[in-house]
């Protein structure tokens, strides 16, 4: 007889053993399948969270022209980048913050431009927005695609003060005079900087300071304004040595201040990398483990089988033959018991993304898990019966049957 069709007729003819090593077969592949569905969840977050969260590298130096940092800004490590371009300007209709007058005995500065620009390409990058201290009230913040768009976001206060609000006009002119420039109000944003209790030049309030792109505020520093920094968001901290490498390259000379912020990522990145890790393992240990039990199962059977592979051996039947048939049977169990655990696993990743804590993403079966799953499943089916099977290439027929008389 065929030995696929003698191990259909083995596992129909012991019922019993087949459900128990169905329901086994069917606990290991469920946690083979929350461990790797739980490991993709994890990938896929902290992927998202590299892109989203990252390493922000300042780069500050007397030589960094606007040029300079978009250069930078383009080496493959970078995600998304920012100059800051800090320029004064006087405005035309819109009335700054004050903070009263001097006291007589005070020493007061060399008057400056009431308005303080930045000009930047993302301030999503800037500190004040990254970590809270200025938050979006309304509209919108600067994006790269406003590269070349007359358009600002200011303060709450400065808003207040001369009844603004997203999509009105506001006119600047550079400091000492000249051709007065309309923006449109894009974003407003509230700091949580309180106002001084003391007078302060109006440049150094707060309210005062507007955020426009970095081509509105090289017109209206009348060519004068170079980035003092440049923020640069990148994957890890691992990139942070290649990135001050290229800075070098391109400025001629190392940065005088190149500092690495990456509290974000050991906050939030770290903790999925642990938990990816934690999963891996599982996947790791219930294989070894798995295989051992089954190898032990698959072992059992043979000892109480061995009148029957005595009868077989003496009828002529190949001793690698009896291994396949044995290898069949655990297959065979083996495919069913991964559809069992791919519903299984929904019981199984939940608690475990719960117990590893740090995941939000929701753990999802995808055809690439069902595959893995299913190769292991059938890997640990030719393992569990390929070592004990090396028992039945020593054995002889008169010695199983006299051993079983």
């Amino acid at each position: 007889m065929n030995f696929v069709k003698r191990a259909g007729h083995s596992l129909w003819a012991r019922k019993a053993g087949t459900a128990a090593l169905a329901a086994l077969f069917t606990v290991i592949c469920a946690l083979l399948l929350g461990g790797s569905v739980l490991r993709a969840a994890a990938e896929r977050q902290e992927a998202d969270a590299r892109r989203e969260i990252g390493v922000d590298v300042t780069v500050r130096d007397p030589g960094l022209t606007a040029a300079l940092a978009d250069r930078l800004g383009a080496a493959p490590q970078v995600h998304r980048y920012t100059p800051s371009l800090p320029v004064g300007a006087e405005g035309s209709g819109v009335e700054p913050l004050d903070a009263g007058e001097p006291s007589p005995d005070a020493a007061v500065p060399e008057p400056e431009p009431p308005f303080a620009l930045l000009g930047v390409r993302d301030s999503g990058l800037l500190l004040p927005f990254s970590y809270g201290s200025s938050t979006l009230r309304s509209g919108r913040g600067i994006t790269p695609q406003d590269a070349d768009a007359e358009v600002a976001v200011i303060e709450r206060r400065l808003a207040e003060r001369n009844g603004l609000e997203v999509g009105d006009t506001i006119r600047l002119r550079p400091a000492g005079g000249g051709p007065t420039l309309p923006l449109t109000v894009v974003g407003v944003h509230q700091d949580t900087t309180p106002d001084p209790a003391v007078w302060t030049p109006p440049h150094e309030l707060p309210g005062n300071q507007l955020y426009v792109p970095v081509a509105v505020a090289e017109r209206l520093g009348a060519g004068t304004a170079e980035p003092v920094t440049a923020v640069y968001r990148i994957g890890s901290p691992d990139q942070a040595e290649a990135l001050h490498a290229e800075a070098g390259r391109l400025l001629g000379a190392d940065p005088s201040d190149v500092r690495v912020n990456d509290r974000a990522y050991r906050d939030q990145v770290l903790p999925l990398q642990r938990v990816g890790a934690f999963a891996g393992l599982t996947v790791r240990v219930i294989t070894v483990a798995g295989t051992v039990i089954l190898g032990l199962v698959v072992l059992l059977r043979i000892r109480e089988r061995r009148a029957e592979l005595g009868v077989l051996l003496s009828l002529g039947e190949p001793k690698p033959k009896l291994i396949a048939q044995h290898t069949v049977e655990v297959a065979a169990v083996a495919l069913p018991a991964v559809a069992l655990a791919t519903v299984a696993c929904w019981f199984t990743a939940g608690p475990l993304a719960a117990a590893a804590g740090s995941l939000t993403a929701v753990p999802r079966v995808v055809t690439a898990d069902l595959v893995a799953v299913s190769g292991i499943a059938l890997g640990i089916s030719v393992l569990a019966t390929a070592v004990p099977g090396i028992a039945i290439l020593r054995l002889h027929p008169r010695s199983l049957l006299l051993d079983t008389d």
